[in-house]
């Protein structure tokens, strides 16, 4: 079985279970216990006992993965594989684009502070 939350991908696994899972997403959104409140009507110490040692039910559970951007799946052990593959080549493009994209503004930012590099110290926009 599988959750995917958001663009990263999570298999259930003893060592590794939906509650751990739950709070990965969470902190790689980089939002607080406290911040749930507001996204899916819990307190923070619901929301703390059901990450440390609940037992929710699926509602709950699909209520969590909305709060966090994300989707509950179910995925057959023989699709498995392929859907990992998928999921991975999406994410490693994007992480390409970001990084692309991410070089481009810096050069941008670079040349016209060479080009000028009182532009804009004034509040002046030329």
């Amino acid at each position: 079985m599988l959750l995917l939350l958001g663009k990263a991908i999570y298999v259930f696994t003893v060592e590794n279970s939906i509650l751990d899972q739950i709070k990965q997403r969470r902190l790689t959104l980089g939002l607080k216990q406290s911040d749930m409140m507001l996204r899916v009507g819990v307190s923070r110490q619901q929301y703390q006992r059901l990450e440390s040692k609940g037992n929710p039910r699926f509602d709950t559970l699909q209520l969590l993965a909305k709060g966090l951007n994300s989707e509950l799946m179910l995925i057959p052990k023989e699709k498995l594989g392929v859907v990992m593959a998928l999921l991975e080549q999406e994410s490693s493009e994007s992480d390409r684009m970001h990084v692309s994209q991410a070089k481009t503004s810096n050069e941008d930012a670079k040349n016209s502070l060479s080009g000028d590099p009182w532009q804009g110290l004034l509040g002046d926009e030329s």
